[in-house]
């Protein structure tokens, strides 16, 4: 994509996004592009349709998630993004991913990074590669490393109206 294209993106997404979630995930887009990144918003809000069309082929574990989170009216206040590598959006190399984790972590954003991952073992060896920067192979990275989320909020509680500060 064209950058001044992906900067259209990124700024048409936020405004999909709750305010205090959208300015965590500026500032990881911001930390990554100083990192030489180049990030792209794919997505942030979805509709219950989208959604389910995701669920249905695989690509999500949920038929409502933080994507599909609205306001009064049904204004899009998405808590998720898709944070794609746009110069790999396809297959994101494994220093954008653990370092996207990493950065998300300090802006207190969960990444689905560890999504699938089993075992405490798989956790903790991912968490120390996350924390060292380590791009390390044989660390098994999770389903959606791409997702970033709030922490400290279900999905059910922002379904029910609650939102990060």
């Amino acid at each position: 994509m064209q950058e001044a294209a992906r900067l259209q993106r990124n700024k048409q997404r936020l405004g999909e996004c709750f305010p205090a979630f959208a300015k965590r995930v500026a500032k990881v887009i911001g930390e990554m592009e100083a990192l030489g990144f180049r990030p792209r918003i794919q997505d942030a809000h979805r509709t219950i349709a989208d959604q389910l069309k995701a669920f249905n082929g695989g690509f999500s574990d949920v038929k409502f998630g933080f994507h599909n989170v609205t306001g009064d009216g049904g204004k899009p206040e998405s808590l998720a993004v898709d944070l794609l590598d746009d110069d790999h959006p396809l297959a994101p190399p494994r220093k954008y991913v653990i370092t996207l984790a990493s950065i998300a972590q300090k802006q207190e954003l969960h990444s689905g990074i560890f999504f699938r991952l089993k075992t405490a073992p798989e956790r903790k060896a991912l968490q120390d590669a996350i924390d060292n920067l380590n791009f390390d192979l044989k660390v098994r990275i999770g389903f959606d490393p791409t997702h970033l989320e709030p922490t400290g909020l279900t999905i059910a509680e922002a379904k029910e109206g609650e939102r990060p500060t």
